[in-house]
């Protein structure tokens, strides 16, 4: 599956700071080259800062957040002043702007009051911090908007493992939207819900089961209903992680459809690659590029429509971590 060359960019929200934008307290920003320059061929990046949009200025007094996680105010670090109405007002508004953009995904700024998706440190009035944590206010208003969508912080896409959890959805998502949500029928769930078998079941095998039961009992008097719970559980497997075992066991399990047509030399080969997979000696990208070449050499036609072989793009290199 070649992305670039069959699909649009995938629209993103993102944090502005993170492409460049010079929009922080301090007049700085934070460019994160892998998203510009790794992930920006395939991404239509929907930058937002909060702070800017909703009326602050550039540089201006930084800011904190006071109170609990539940229930907090966003001051300002120097005069005190207290900025949450005017910035929830703005989160508000822009969650609502946003929803025709059809965004597949966001990535926040960490640790940022505003758009901090994870651990934002909460401080007692005096200006000392607690313990606690909670998220930004924008982080919170649009997770709440957009219960299921993909989001993450930008420190936590340099660990392989979440970064491809991460880019897995987005491009799930996106397969779900155009395959089914773009003509709806009872046809094309029950088709894409087939061709997502093997990733689905590297992620959560129970979750697929729900899935498929969702898919099976479709009808077209309540398709809206059953479209919009699909997705919200698509998404919900899709955000477990997927593991060494989960893995080898959906390769198992596409193994048997052409077990009987392999050379004895070519079940000793795959055989040998999948058990040096399974002891986390060679990286994911091993055997399933060794299955590939099986599935089309052998012409296994229920296989080679599987979403597992080539769930995103491979020139973003995300199953080769071992």
């Amino acid at each position: 599956m070649k992305e670039t060359a069959t699909f649009p960019k995938l629209p993103i929200g993102v944090s502005a700071c993170l492409l460049g934008e010079r929009v922080r307290f301090d007049g700085g920003h934070k460019h994160d080259p892998y998203l510009t320059d790794t992930l920006g061929p395939y991404f239509d990046y929907v930058p937002v800062c909060p702070e800017v949009g909703c009326g602050l200025s550039v540089p201006r007094e930084s800011m904190h957040l006071v109170g609990t996680p539940e229930h907090n105010r966003l001051i300002g670090n120097r005069t005190g002043t207290d900025y949450t109405d005017q910035m929830q007002a703005y989160c508000d508004r822009t969650v609502e702007e946003l929803r025709p953009r059809g965004l597949l995904g966001f990535i926040f700024k960490a640790k940022s009051p505003s758009s901090g998706l994870f651990r934002v440190k909460l401080y007692l009035p005096d200006g000392n911090p607690t313990t606690q944590h909670t998220s930004g206010l924008f982080a919170r208003a649009f997770t709440r908007a957009f219960p299921s969508l993909p989001c993450e912080e930008d420190g936590r896409l340099h660990d392989p493992e979440l970064r491809e959890n991460f880019i897995e959805r987005i491009f799930t998502l996106k397969r779900f939207r155009d395959e089914v949500a773009a003509a709806p029928s009872v046809r094309a769930l029950q088709a894409f819900h087939a061709c997502a078998k093997y990733l689905l079941m590297a992620h959560a095998p129970e979750g697929l089961q729900e899935l498929g039961r969702l898919a099976a009992a479709a009808t077209p008097a309540a398709l809206a209903e059953t479209l919009a719970a699909y997705e919200t559980r698509l998404l919900a497997v899709m955000a477990e992680p997927a593991t060494v075992g989960r893995h080898v066991n959906v390769l198992q399990h596409m193994q048997g459809y052409f077990t009987e047509q392999l050379t004895p030399q070519e079940r000793e080969e795959l055989a040998a690659v999948l058990g040096e997979y399974a002891r986390e000696q060679v990286p994911l990208i091993v055997p399933v590029t060794l299955f590939r070449h099986y599935i089309f050499k052998y012409q296994t036609a229920y296989l080679m429509q599987q979403h597992y072989l080539y769930p995103h793009p491979a020139e973003l290199k995300l199953r080769n971590h071992a």
